[in-house]
């Protein structure tokens, strides 16, 4: 049987092997993970049609390949009847077989549970799975667990690799890593942003303390209805929607010498994933409550942790939202998402002192950034849209009763 690469996107023209699961002769069951394969945007899971043993790699980890590429071989069928034999054999075979089956069931199990990202770590550094402890969710091992499991590992394994750079620089080491296809990708859409936009950011800061107030008031209730928490995004997402209606531009995007206006309110959403920044879509945000937001969000950040991105999750959006606040960033100028023409940085809550009816407050503050192409977009409309947020989140009733 050939093993072949999936039929790419369409905008896809080739992808790279990220991280072979077997090797040549090991047995391989149905449905198994055989190898990675990494395009621009998502990774793609190649599995085993039926059980069988691995034959040929043709292509290995690093190639370049093409849609449809035979890159690996095996035999199916093999590998179940030798073992049926093996276990036939006798009482003690049978015992001390079926306690190596339970240990190498374990193992694979294991190595399944892993995401891609960690089992492209753990072949690179030529570790064994098995021998690190996870300390994620079911035991699940993590890229911080690899990197302490490396940080603890005996000097003496690392020293033959390298004697002449701890010989010459002692101490002071460097590491060369290529860059993945991924993060190649976001640094050419980030220095095209910057070099074919006439970008420009405008600031404002709004109080959370409404929103703060009302999460606090409804969470219990919230989380009893609707079986998830509710969170800041869902708010975002519902004021940010509601001010791309009263400003058609900021929901437009340059083709050409044209400007392309839509009638839908597709939002990217920003989320941070161990191979870096995607952008996966919410559609049609102006039919979802708060409730379906935030149950949107949580699935397509948990897929965009474990790899299971789809490349229709990412495909589209019509304005981006990024929330730097989560990892402690007070106030940032976000770079356009092409061929969006805005984008909106969210950031941390904290308390500062404000003056409120001439006296002083200390009230929970967040920074707002828009960043937008001013090609299409000018001051007015900037400013008028970043204030429209900023009401929405002061006075979240507005967003219930559309004023």
């Amino acid at each position: 049987m050939e093993i072949k690469v999936p039929v790419l996107p369409e905008s896809v023209a080739d992808a790279t092997i990220a991280t072979w699961h077997v090797k040549s002769g090991e047995a391989v069951t149905r449905d198994q993970v055989l190898v990675d394969i990494e395009t621009d945007k998502v990774v793609l899971e190649v599995v085993a049609q039926a059980d069988g043993v691995m034959g040929e790699i043709i292509h290995d980890t690093g190639a370049t390949v093409t849609a449809e590429e035979v890159i690996g071989k095996m035999e199916a069928g093999g590998a179940p009847a030798a073992k049926k034999d093996e276990k036939a054999a006798s009482k003690d075979d049978t015992k001390a077989e079926t306690t190596a089956k339970s240990d190498t069931k374990s193992d694979d199990s294991n190595d399944d549970a892993l995401s891609p990202s960690v089992r492209r770590m753990i072949a690179e550094k030529g570790l064994d799975a098995s021998k690190i402890k996870g300390t994620g969710k079911n035991g699940r091992v993590t890229k911080e667990d690899v990197e302490k499991f490396v940080a603890g590992a005996p000097a003496k394994a690392a020293a033959p690799a390298a004697p002449a750079t701890t010989a010459v620089a002692g101490d002071r080491s460097q590491k060369r890593v290529p860059m993945t296809r991924l993060r190649k990708t976001i640094a050419n859409r980030l220095l095209e942003a910057k070099n074919s936009t006439a970008m420009l950011t405008t600031f404002n800061e709004v109080n959370m303390k409404p929103i703060m107030d009302l999460r606090k008031q409804y969470q219990d209730v919230f989380e009893k209805r609707h079986g998830i928490r509710l969170g800041f995004m869902s708010f975002y997402v519902k004021a940010v929607t509601e001010a791309l209606k009263r400003f058609p531009e900021v929901n437009a995007a340059i083709d050409g010498d044209d400007i392309v206006y839509h009638n839908y309110f597709d939002v990217s959403i920003a989320v941070s994933t161990p191979r870096g920044l995607v952008t996966p879509v919410l559609r049609d945000c102006d039919k979802m409550n708060l409730a379906e937001i935030e149950k949107a969000i949580k699935e397509l950040a948990l897929k965009g942790r474990d790899g299971k991105l789809q490349m229709d999750d990412l495909t589209g959006g019509n304005f981006t939202i990024t929330n730097g606040g989560v990892f402690g960033s007070l106030m940032s100028t976000p770079i356009i998402n092409p061929p969006q023409s805005a984008i909106l940085g969210m950031h941390k809550i904290q308390d500062r002192v404000m003056v409120v009816d001439g006296k002083m407050e200390i009230l929970p503050m967040m920074y707002l950034a828009l960043s937008y192409d001013h090609r299409i977009i000018d001051g007015k409309e900037s400013v008028g849209f970043l204030v429209t947020i900023k009401e929405l989140l002061e006075d979240p009733t507005r967003i219930l009763l559309d004023i």
